[in-house]
């Protein structure tokens, strides 16, 4: 995805962002390195009892409460690192520069910690495949929300397919889709729960502070 904000896409990166991107970034690397005790302490496991080992022969490990956060800053891929600091750039720099890095830094903390609390509860009550969740989509859909509301008549190109679109209707859709796709299970491994979570906890926080008087 593009979005054609121009002064959003020629300044540098803003302080939270950075640091965002840089943690993020970092943790990626500790993966690399210690992939067994980074996905064992720090994704968010279900509640209940673990297997011994996953599928792929790392061991399992068990939910803490640090998790509800930690789980954003691991990612399963390079791909999937690089989709989401891209997305968290790109959307998340004009809305920091609007609300100022504290205000930002508190929405994308709480919307992680919401998604992360419904997956938990999805996962916790689900007969399916033990895994852990990872990835940071809940807190940058919930940047995509903040986007599309605060910037609503600005375009958005997408990749695929390369067809422009306001962000207000961009918002509507990637919705629906993920509502559609958590219902019918399409799309096996994804939180889509946990990025309509994340969606729902920023529309909230954006709401209640329009009604403060």
């Amino acid at each position: 995805m593009r979005r054609t904000l121009e002064h959003g896409a020629g300044r540098g990166r803003s302080s939270v962002i950075g640091l965002l991107l840089a943690a993020n970034g970092l943790t990626f690397v500790a993966q690399l390195l210690l992939p067994g005790p980074m996905l064992r302490y720090l994704a968010l496991w279900p509640l209940g009892a673990a297997p011994e080992a996953l599928p792929s022969g790392l061991p399992a490990g068990e939910f803490h409460l640090w998790q509800l956060l930690s789980y954003a800053f691991l990612h399963g891929s390079l791909f999937h690192l690089a989709i989401n600091m891209f997305v968290l750039w790109m959307f998340g720099s004009p809305l920091e520069r609007d609300w100022g890095s504290q205000r930002f830094a508190r929405y994308y903390v709480l919307c992680v910690l919401g998604a992360g609390a419904a997956q938990l509860l999805v996962v916790s009550m689900s007969t399916g495949p033990f895994a852990p969740t990872v990835g940071a989509s809940g807190g940058v859909y919930a940047l995509l929300l903040a986007f599309g509301l605060r910037y609503p008549n600005q375009y958005i190109l997408l990749l695929i397919p390369p067809v422009p679109m306001k962000a207000k209707y961009f918002v509507i859709v990637i919705g629906v889709v993920e509502l559609w796709s958590g219902i019918a299970g399409t799309r096996q491994g994804v939180a889509h729960f946990a990025h309509l979570a994340g969606m729902l906890v920023g529309l909230a926080l954006i709401l209640s502070r329009h009604r403060r008087p």
